[in-house]
């Protein structure tokens, strides 16, 4: 049974096409992965067939009485409400009817008799309703699913907005798994989560009955889940059977059959150009050239897609550090409540060490500490001598109506034109791209802006925050073999062990100092 149909659909922002004729169909069950480069319209995509944008052309039409849940990248959650008021919101529908069962409680008391049969049985109805969506348990499942993501250990009745990033997305998705609708929409649900939840996370999909789509450049992630995956490139949107691994088997293989027969083809044409050129003009061979020359005309001519500029993060270097980068005595970070023990702490020179540890814990908490963007409530820091810092934040900052160029130039505003451009193409962006205001990029292309001011800054030391995020997997892994390459020294947040592996020299446990849990 087709629960969502998707015919004929072209859309793009300005002069820039992100889909063609694009067509799409999604059965009852299916676990699709949609994946593509930064940039390609993947976001966009699930924006479309949500409502949030309007297509320039096509269809998109939902079964009927189909109930969708979207867990957005960019969703906002209001200030004064807690973590446990989100959750119950996704029983908004619930409630409803239990507004509506008490208005009939009350038309029952003037109700005529023939009037009231009707009444009872409506109410009955409803009941039915309540009773088969476990309305009278609500506050148990919303406690058993804030045991899952581990929100009771932040506590229920928590400000929403006072929450880490990963927090955050742990309630988001925590409502949406409540809502249990008839197809779950995941933009990027691992990023901010820790290994933990993501394993959680993993076996609730691998268990879904209902349908999903899922956008992540987490490959383990997606080959564990998925068993089909459409994959968006150049404005086409294409199907493949299997999970991640088999897709990139058979396109790797369609693409060099596709170069393959380009290549004859090319040669083809240049023979028959070349026979038409020396024998048109000859009356005893001209019959042949004008039927060479029609060939060509009749030639379905193979085009290939156009190479996407590849990523090249090559961090640029200052003077050797200290041997210490930093030493701590009895640190204790936090805000008004102290968020760890006190820690005694050092790094040293050419070291790279990675923070990991469940979300809320203060570990971006510890990287502000450390460099003094935050106070601390006790003990100190003492940081190393001729340390050239790099930070990267987990999301952009500053003003996101400026072009990508702009933004470049805010920090190195001696770059000429050429250069600007240069560093940010290198970076994996294209002119459209680099001409087009921050606030309408992919999360993964501002990532790209941002990594292009800290690799074109002279550095001893880099202070990464989840870098890893909304990066695609051709950026991720340039940005691996950047950091392993680097001479420099380390301090990373990262949840992916598949990532840091094999240039980390030690990892710190943040959940051993914590006081949250």
């Amino acid at each position: 049974m087709s629960i969502l149909n998707v015919t004929n659909l072209t859309h793009g922002f300005g002069d820039r096409a992100i889909f063609h004729d694009v067509s799409f169909r999604l059965l009852k069950g299916e676990h699709i992965g949609l994946v593509g480069a930064n940039g390609e319209g993947k976001s966009t995509f699930l924006n479309i067939v949500t409502g949030k944008l309007m297509p320039d052309e096509g269809n998109i039409e939902w079964a009927k009485n189909v109930r969708v849940g979207y867990l957005d990248q960019h969703s906002v959650l209001e200030k004064g409400m807690t973590i446990r008021k989100v959750l119950k919101s996704a029983f908004t529908y619930l409630y409803e009817i239990e507004a509506k069962m008490n208005a009939l409680c009350n038309e029952m008391a003037d109700a005529e008799p023939d009037a009231l049969m009707t009444i009872m049985e409506e109410f009955g109805t409803l009941q039915d309703m309540l009773d088969s969506h476990d309305f009278y348990i609500i506050d148990s499942k919303v406690e058993e699913i804030g045991r899952a993501l581990g929100l009771d250990a932040i506590g229920l009745d928590q400000d929403v907005t006072e929450l880490s990033g990963g927090q955050r997305t742990k309630v988001l998705l925590g409502k949406l798994l409540l809502e249990k609708p008839d197809i779950l929409l995941l933009d990027e649900p691992t990023n901010y989560l820790d290994t933990i939840h993501i394993e959680w996370l993993k076996r609730y999909l691998q268990e879904y009955e209902n349908a999903f789509i899922l956008i992540s450049h987490d490959i383990p992630f997606i080959n564990s889940v998925v068993n089909l995956i459409y994959h968006m490139e150049n404005g086409e949107l294409n199907r493949y059977v299997g999970d991640y691994d088999k897709f990139l088997e058979v396109y790797e293989m369609k693409k060099a059959q596709l170069e393959s027969a380009y290549k004859r083809q090319q040669q083809e044409i240049a023979e028959l150009q070349d026979f038409v050129a020396r024998n048109k003009a000859r009356v005893s061979t001209r019959n042949m050239a004008m039927s060479r020359q029609k060939k060509l005309d009749k030639m379905d001519i193979i085009e290939l897609a156009k190479e996407k500029p590849k990523p090249e993060f090559n961090f640029k270097e200052a003077r050797a550090a200290g041997r210490y980068i930093f030493q701590t005595e009895h640190l204790v970070i936090g805000y008004e409540e102290p968020l760890s023990k006190p820690l005694t702490l050092t790094m040293e020179r050419g070291d790279k060490i990675v923070l990991k540890g469940a979300n809320g814990i203060g570990k971006t908490t510890l990287l502000k500490s450390i460099m003094g963007l935050i106070p601390s409530l006790q003990g100190k820091v003492i940081l190393g001598d001729y340390l050239y810092q790099g930070y990267f934040e987990q999301e952009m900052t500053g003003a996101k109506n400026n072009t990508c160029i702009e933004e470049l130039w805010r920090e190195f505003p001696s770059f000429s034109q050429y250069e600007a451009r240069s560093a940010l193409a290198k970076c994996g962006l294209t002119t459209k791209h680099i001409e087009s205001q921050v606030r309408v990029l992919s999360g993964g292309e501002q990532a790209k802006v941002r990594l292009c001011k800290l690799i074109n800054k002279e550095t001893n030391l880099l202070l990464l925050d989840e870098p890893t995020n909304h990066l695609d997997v051709e950026a991720k892994e340039e940005l691996h073999r950047a950091l392993k390459a680097y001479k420099g020294s380390i301090l990373l947040i990262c949840h992916e062990p598949d990532f840091y592996e094999d240039f980390a020299t030690k990892v710190w446990d943040c959940s051993n100092w914590t006081t949250k849990l």
